[in-house]
């Protein structure tokens, strides 16, 4: 029943699609509530998770607020100053702030209730008559909650529930799923009386055995003595009953942490180009004001010892650090870096912490045992209470923006963060975005420049080989061209490392029957399937759908089935014919899949055990490999024909990035980029490392189309599993937006199908919004969410804020 508002009114954000906070009355017992805390509130018919934002504020006048039922037992998740953070998010993504939340903590800790059929009374009916899951109620006791949901959602099960409800057969109960206390807690034995002279029974005897090698009395894991002893689990319980031995829980928190046997030793000297830049960013983090830097440094120049050198300084003045990193193999380099210079005082935050690592990593930072925290973009929300120093290295990468759910940017959400606490933040890159770029030219970041690399040796020289004009006998241009093929062979008879790249996975990137034309294709989504030779399997890269690798045509029955195009597993596949001798590793998501074995393949690489390292994306940032001084591109073209603007940017990028691994160390480096379009600006700049004239042709381009850094853009995405609804959806939405843009200077364009026009068997049409004032646009989507044309309520809306993706 709802109370009446005697209290203090409690504002909740629940985890639920709302996009307000909502008000609560505390519980009748228990300790006050703070800042940060999960709580279990009612929503309706139901009971979710919510988090306190403000423990204690007026009631609203003349309502009557539920009350919380009860909160969890950890310490609060987030610390109060988080929550502007919070609520900014939501505000600028038009998101619920309370999902918002939820994405930014450890995964599974909301709760949520779910109804259950359970039986009461006996059943009347003969076995075989009636629907089969009321036998399988009745032979059961219960149902589970998606048996439930599934019996519940059909009209005609419906109305026979309610005939066995009023015969008092049958109950519709709630259950509460979700983890319920505190996460991360184990249970520990310690002995805390003598039992001298005391009969004891065999289990009570071993576990005391088992406790003496507990020196120290500091207590053995309830979970450790099981595994020594199976009959454990008896002995404890007699003996605490005896007061023999205390049971306490105990935080246990997972080290997740690896590569601290690899050392990076401080160097004696720091260059004039790294001096001349800390020279202005420590007096800027001493000041404790807001201050962004953009460092632009060539690959190689030493920024990682500046970020490490600025990380110092800021535990030095007992404030926290935070650093970005766009994938966890870049993270796994850094934090050797950061652990080898500081110990366990670095944590670590993304997606391939198991969930108690994740949770146990989590509380560390929140209690202050660690001052550093590195991660993927999910670490911008680390509970820090005071962080004085935000890095976001690669700030370029298209990583740091999140694809679904709450569509964020790690490093735009770092800028904010640092803002509010007054905080330096650091953008790092070889290769800035040109929007970031842009802010520091037009002074609203701080320029830092380092020109040269700390080697001996300039930037490595690049070839470009002309696709078009190496002759083969088929007519198609050659995986390896003589050029690229010789300078391998060179390397390998000198010791030599080297690095081939080429940004698409598999063996085959699609499958056609040679018969009849048809492209194996998937299922669910509007794609070629890829060839994976190594688990001989046709895998789709958007859904995961896969099919054996020896099949039929499904068109015409045909066996013959070939391959075309190239992947990574091509690439090495063709090297170990062409250099048996050498010895190869490939680094990319499926060879990566286990990060020990990333960190693995990456410390080969370092002791010179690898000779060519064949890799995507992954390997074109951040890795520092000495040993390598030849890098070789098979095909500079994969990015540059996609429909998006950034298409010449990520190429330039990735050329750039990859380019700089080569010849880091005392010897000289070379690079060979093959293309079929030599004359693009973004390989003509690539080939020369330059940066400026590259920025000034992408200007030029998007200046006159108005995109970034010119306009801000908003991308509206109408998703449904049948067509012709998504179809009449997105056109209304088109209406709508349009009618509500008129004097606004927004312009909406489309509707129009998504370059992939179905992705997990749901179809997806798209809308742009663009305009040069971002008031402007958050008001038409905040109009547009409020106001969804009618028939858009049967699909599903994505609003995407700056979207990176465009496909």
């Amino acid at each position: 029943m709802d109370d009446r508002n005697r209290d203090p009114a409690v504002e909740v954000a629940v985890v639920a699609p709302i996009a307000t906070t909502l008000s609560y009355l505390p519980p009748k017992e228990g300790p006050e509530l703070a800042t940060g805390q999960r709580v279990l509130v009612p929503l309706g018919r139901r009971k979710v998770t919510g988090y306190v934002i403000t423990p204690k504020q007026d009631a609203p006048p003349d309502r009557r607020l539920k009350r919380i039922i009860s909160a969890g037992d950890e310490p609060p998740l987030f610390p109060a100053a988080m929550v502007s953070f919070f609520r900014f998010i939501a505000d600028y993504y038009q998101f619920p702030i309370g999902e918002v939340i939820r994405t930014a903590l450890p995964a599974g800790l909301s709760r949520k209730s779910r109804r259950v059929l359970v039986a009461t009374g006996t059943r009347t009916e003969e076995p075989g008559e009636g629907p089969t899951w009321l036998a399988e109620l009745f032979a059961s006791g219960r149902l589970s909650p998606k048996k439930t949901a599934a019996i519940l959602g059909q009209r005609g099960e419906r109305k026979k529930i309610e005939e066995l409800v009023e015969q008092g057969l049958i109950e519709v109960t709630e259950e509460i799923s979700g983890p319920s206390g505190a996460l991360g807690r184990i249970t520990f034995v310690r002995r805390s009386a003598s039992v001298e002279g005391e009969k004891l029974t065999r289990p009570e005897a071993r576990v005391l055995e088992l406790l003496a090698a507990d020196e120290k009395d500091a207590g053995m894991a309830r979970p450790a003595l099981t595994r020594l002893y199976s009959g454990a689990a008896t002995g404890i319980k007699r003996l605490a009953a005896r007061g023999a031995v205390e049971l306490f829980e105990k935080t246990i928190f997972r080290d997740p942490l690896i590569g601290r046997e690899l050392d990076f030793p401080e160097p004696d000297t720091l260059t004039c180009d790294q001096k001349k830049v800390l020279a202005e960013i420590l007096p800027a983090m001493e000041g404790k004001l807001y201050a962004p830097f953009l460092l632009h440094g060539v690959t190689g120049s030493g920024k990682t010892e500046v970020y490490l050198k600025a990380a110092a300084a800021c535990l030095a003045a007992d404030r926290e650090v935070i650093v970005l990193v766009p994938e966890i193999a870049l993270a796994s380099q850094l934090e050797a870096h950061f652990v080898s210079r500081f110990g366990d005082r670095v944590a670590l935050l993304h997606s391939g912490l198991t969930r108690a690592e994740h949770m146990g990593q989590w509380l560390r930072i929140k209690a202050g045992e660690a001052r550093i925290t590195i991660g993927a973009r999910s670490a911008v929300f680390a509970p820090a209470a005071d962080p004085g120093l935000i890095i976001v290295d690669e700030e370029h990468d298209p990583a740091y923006k999140q694809e679904d759910g709450l569509r964020y940017h790690g490093r735009d959400l770092a800028i904010l963060r640092a803002s509010q606490c007054r905080a330096t933040v650091i953008m790092g890159s070889a290769t800035p975005a040109v929007t970031t770029y842009h802010k520091a030219k037009s002074g609203r970041f701080t320029l830092l420049e380092i020109p040269g690399r700390i080697s001996p040796h300039p930037l490595p020289e690049v070839r470009i080989v002309d696709l078009k004009k190496v002759l083969t006998v088929s007519g198609r241009p050659p995986l390896f061209t003589p050029q690229l093929r010789d300078e391998i062979k060179s390397n390998l008879e000198r010791g030599e490392q080297s690095l081939i790249f080429l940004n698409r996975r598999g063996y085959a990137s699609m499958v056609v029957c040679r018969d009849c034309g048809e492209v194996v294709g998937c299922r669910n989504c509007q794609v070629s399937l890829t060839l994976h030779q190594h688990s001989e399997s046709l895998i789709c890269h958007h859904c995961g759908f896969r099919l054996p690798q020896k099949l039929i045509c499904a068109n015409c029955a045909s066996p013959r089935l070939v391959p075309l195009g190239f992947g990574t597993e091509r690439i090495e596949a063709k090297l170990v014919r062409l250099f048996p001798q050498a010895r190869i590793g490939r680094l990319d998501r499926d060879s990566t899949a286990d990060r020990k074995h990333l960190f693995s393949i990456l410390k080969k690489v370092h002791e010179k055990k690898i000779d060519i390292l064949i890799g995507t994306q992954m390997i074109t940032k951040g890795h520092d490999f000495p040993g390598v001084t030849l890098v070789g591109v098979i095909c500079a073209d994969t990015g540059l024909g996609l429909p998006d603007y950034k298409a010449g940017e990520r190429t330039f990028q990735l050329l750039t990035q990859v380019a700089g691994r080569a010849g880091r160390a005392n010897l000289a480096g070379r690079v060979v980029i093959q293309t079929l379009n030599p004359e693009h600006y973004a390989l003509k700049c690539a080939r020369n490392h330059d940066y400026p004239t590259f920025y000034e042709n992408e200007l030029k381009l998007r200046r006159h189309l108005a995109f970034p850094p010119f306009g801000h853009l908003v991308s509206l995405r109408c998703e449904a599993e049948e067509e012709g609804l998504v179809k009449k959806a997105a056109r209304a939405l088109a209406a709508k937006a349009a009618e509500l843009a008129r004097g606004t200077g927004v312009k909406v364009i489309g509707p129009a199908p998504a370059p992939i026009a179905r992705i997990q068997k749901r179809f997806r049409w798209h809308i742009l919004l663009k305009g040069t004032n971002r008031r402007h646009l958050k008001e038409l989507c905040g109009k547009l969410r409020g106001d969804l044309p009618a028939e858009c309520r049967r699909i599903k809306v994505v609003v995407d804020v700056d979207p990176e993706n465009m496909l």
